[in-house]
């Protein structure tokens, strides 16, 4: 596999990207429900928030790398056999999980920044906070961080089946590029 996108397949670092925040974006879901059940004296209480900002930095620079490779590394075309209401609705659906990616960091670097303190990233280097106002920018930062989560979540999984669909239904090669194969390859 190359390392580029070409006419009929996603190159490898389209397809470890694609997968990478996939896998993370769960991972973050999971940690999240999981953190707000702590109470104060389990051990994890404070490590599992510091651990959530940290990935979620990392998270952030992965999908700029991501947003960057795009444009360096343009997508294939949509597949010939597309209607013009899979393509359009194709477009919409990546823009959305981009937007709300997007959303969801910004949101997470509101919350965690409400009280004027850097965030700080496995000690390695820090975020500064520049703006801050705890109690109201806290409060609505988390309730627009949650529907972001739980909307990533939905709209991410509907992508999923959408993927299974073109490859079960429409026996296309959508989910094969996507893993980094072209329709001429063997295999499903």
């Amino acid at each position: 596999m190359q390392l580029r996108n070409t006419p009929s397949r996603y190159g490898v670092i389209s397809v470890a990207l694609h997968w990478l925040v996939a896998v993370v974006v769960y991972g973050m879901f999971a940690l999240g429900l999981w953190m707000v059940t702590l109470s104060y004296y389990d051990g994890w209480y404070h490590q599992a928030p510091e651990l959530h900002k940290s990935i979620g930095v990392l998270l952030m620079l992965g999908l700029v790398v991501r947003i960057v490779w795009r444009f360096l590394s343009p997508p294939p075309p949509a597949l010939a056999t597309y209607s013009p209401l899979t393509r359009i609705s194709a477009a919409i659906a990546h823009i959305a999980l981009y937007l709300l990616l997007l959303g969801i960091i910004v949101s997470g670097y509101l919350i965690s920044t409400a009280d004027g303190k850097p965030i700080s990233v496995f000690g390695l280097f820090e975020i500064p906070a520049t703006l801050a106002d705890a109690g109201v920018q806290a409060d609505l930062a988390g309730t627009v961080h949650l529907w972001l989560a739980w909307s990533v979540v939905v709209f991410s999984v509907l992508h999923g089946l959408a993927a299974l669909k073109h490859h079960f239904i429409d026996k296309d090669a959508t989910l094969k590029r996507m893993l980094g194969k072209s329709s001429s390859d063997s295999g499903a």
